[in-house]
């Protein structure tokens, strides 16, 4: 015997409908309502071996949510993780792998400690600064002399990538003795650094082959400069 259908009353459809400003916010937006509400399901299942099987099966559509996840390490495991996260720790399951607590997950890490150093000259970075101190704790000799011309160039090389003019060697010998604090002082030596156009065309180098670098990954756009002009071809069709 067919069933007759019944018309429903159009008060009681929208009185049923779900909206959104109504509902409790998702936890993990990117698995959307339905696993939300497969989620919660499960925490109203008494029977703790459905409850498990509620719990496989969920796990099993998140997985095929996340197809280019599955060769990720712990794969599974995060899964877990996300179920008993969407259930805000209220779901009682058997889990085969440790079970997160709502504490750890609230757990700020410290923070950082950012150094708070304002050099007098900048452009030399603090990595000069570093040398300086490893080159002060040298006892004197052939090496200490090798790395303390290593570093004066080194600076001589920074402060031209800073200011493009010119720059003498005592001026360099004079910023290192400043921030040696007088324990590295080449202001009377002979010794000559590296020639301030050799230094500059380096850094143009290392400079274009960084920028080569960044806009290799770009598309190339075919412009007249780069690509066949087109020819003019008037259409006949058209009317005049």
């Amino acid at each position: 015997m067919v069933t007759k259908y019944t018309k429903e009353n159009a008060n009681d459809v929208v009185s049923n409908l779900e909206y959104n400003s109504e509902r409790k916010p998702l936890i993990i937006p990117e698995y959307g309502r339905h696993i939300h509400k497969l989620v919660d399901q499960a925490i109203a299942t008494d029977n703790r071996e459905d409850r498990n099987k509620l719990a496989k099966y969920i796990i099993s559509v998140m997985g095929t949510m996340n197809p280019h996840l599955r060769d990720v390490p712990d794969f599974q495991h995060k899964l877990w993780d996300q179920i008993f996260i969407m259930s805000d720790f209220k779901l009682d399951v058997d889990s085969p792998y440790p079970i997160p607590s709502k504490e750890v997950l609230k757990m700020k890490p410290d923070p950082l400690n950012y150094p708070q150093n304002f050099p007098k000259y900048r452009f030399y970075g603090n990595n000069i600064t570093y040398m300086i101190d490893v080159a002060n704790k040298w006892d004197e000799g052939e090496m200490k002399s090798a790395l303390v011309k290593v570093i004066a160039n080194h600076m001589k090389k920074c402060y031209l990538s800073w200011n493009k003019d010119t720059v003498t060697d005592a001026v360099i010998f004079e910023h290192l003795y400043e921030l040696s604090e007088g324990k590295l002082n080449l202001t009377g030596s002979t010794e000559e650094l590296s020639n301030t156009h050799d230094l500059i065309r380096t850094n143009k180098r290392v400079s274009n082959k960084m920028q080569t670098n960044n806009n290799s990954g770009k598309p190339k756009i075919m412009t007249q400069k780069n690509g066949p002009k087109k020819p003019f071809i008037k259409n006949n069709n058209n009317p005049k």
